[in-house]
């Protein structure tokens, strides 16, 4: 009796925390949803959903010829597709190395990545700034694109290679005396068996265009370049500016692409640990 009121207790525990962890991460959502069906540019409503709710933000940011919203969406969508996709390609080609291969400074190479892996980007944003200046690649996306692909590497490269590293090089042995080359293991039977952790990579890389504000910040320069978080800081940045509302409905379409992303990685995700249990 005591075991199944202990056991009660705990799954009880653990439910109220779940459920704090929910209203904590939900609530801050529905009231931005909130504010932007409220028309006019007020922050407050005495109802999650208002009475005279308006979808006329949404309809602003697209439809208006002064809104670059469409803009700011586009180049956002660029910078994170090529972020995720070369993001993936260098670390999982970078991981298989360090994990597979043994080489005159590879203990001190992965020490540096993990001494890098300490210190935030922006600490060298000063050195990063004029390194971009002097190649011509400030105020450009190939610059962004850059600083989000090498700064997130050491943080990535120990992902996959810690990944990499549980599977059994017995693998690799049979597929050599198969006659199947490097290139061949990697891509045959490393990556299929590694996709779950690829595809958190993915997610991940892909997410961060479309939270960063700092870095587009000190890179960007043009209008016409802006992505969207530093395109909807305009919204609330101008001075006597109050669009508080208009904010919250383009910070809310920001949702759509990820969980599009999220959607279509979660199959690889679930195929992956299929494929590592049937293989394993």
């Amino acid at each position: 009796m005591k075991r199944s009121l202990k056991s009660a207790l705990e799954v009880s525990g653990i439910y109220l925390i779940v459920l704090i962890m929910f209203v904590v991460i939900l609530y801050p959502l529905l009231w931005a949803f909130s504010m932007s069906l409220n028309p006019g540019t007020s922050l407050f409503s005495l109802k999650m959903i208002p009475d005279n709710w308006s979808l006329e933000h949404y309809e602003w940011l697209f439809n208006n010829p002064s809104s670059n919203y469409t803009l700011w969406y586009k180049n956002t969508l660029i910078v994170a597709v090529i972020n995720g996709l070369a993001s993936v390609c260098l670390v999982s080609i970078v991981a298989y190395v360090f994990s597979r291969f043994r080489f005159v400074g590879r203990k001190n190479s992965i020490y540096t990545f993990l001494l890098l892996q300490m210190f935030p980007v922006l600490m060298g944003m000063v050195a990063i700034y004029l390194l971009l200046n002097t190649v011509n690649l400030l105020d450009t996306f190939t610059g962004l694109i850059l600083i989000y692909v090498f700064g997130g590497l050491p943080m990535n490269l120990f992902l996959v290679k810690g990944y990499l590293d549980t599977i059994p090089r017995d693998l690799d042995e049979s597929a050599k005396i198969d006659g199947a080359g490097y290139l061949t293991i990697f891509f045959k039977i490393l990556i299929p068996l590694a996709s779950p952790i690829i595809a958190v990579v993915a997610l991940f890389t892909f997410m961060a265009p479309f939270f960063d504000f700092l870095t587009p910040q000190i890179i960007i320069r043009s209008p016409e370049k802006f992505t969207l978080a530093l395109g909807l800081y305009n919204f609330i940045n101008d001075k006597f500016s109050n669009n508080f509302t208009m904010f919250a409905a383009g910070t809310i379409l920001i949702a759509v692409p990820i969980s599009i992303v999220f959607l279509l990685l979660q199959r690889f995700l679930i195929s992956g640990l299929a494929d590592g249990a049937t293989k394993g």
